[in-house]
């Protein structure tokens, strides 16, 4: 099974792990590193999970995190299209780096197919 996580995916397990939800959330995301790891899923990347990556002021993690590229099966690179339906999404609120986000899982969902 192919997958795609954002940035904040990457970034869960560093995150203050005394609330519940956010422990759990951990413990998910490590479950699926340990899936892609075996091989049972497969890691999908995106330009835009390296822009946003690369803006993370935490040294340690954005090495770690960009290590994860060396996973992934393909890259969904920039296109006109992607950029058009991200801009009407955030035309309708949903902020940019979460319609790019959105729109590169489509991508990966319709590449598949």
């Amino acid at each position: 099974m192919k997958i795609y996580l954002d940035n904040c995916c990457f970034n869960r397990p560093f995150d203050d792990q005394s609330q519940i939800r956010i422990r759990l959330e951990s413990e998910a995301k490590l479950k699926i590193q340990e899936e892609i790891r075996s091989g049972k899923f497969q890691l999908v990347w995106s330009y835009i999970l390296d822009y946003e990556n690369n803006q993370n002021p935490y040294q340690e993690r954005k090495v770690r995190i960009k290590r994860w590229r060396e996973y992934a099966i393909s890259d969904i690179e920039e296109t006109s299209e992607l950029i058009e339906t991200a801009s009407l999404l955030n035309q309708k609120g949903i902020q940019k780096i979460d319609s790019l986000h959105r729109n590169m899982s489509i991508s990966m969902i319709q590449s598949a197919l």
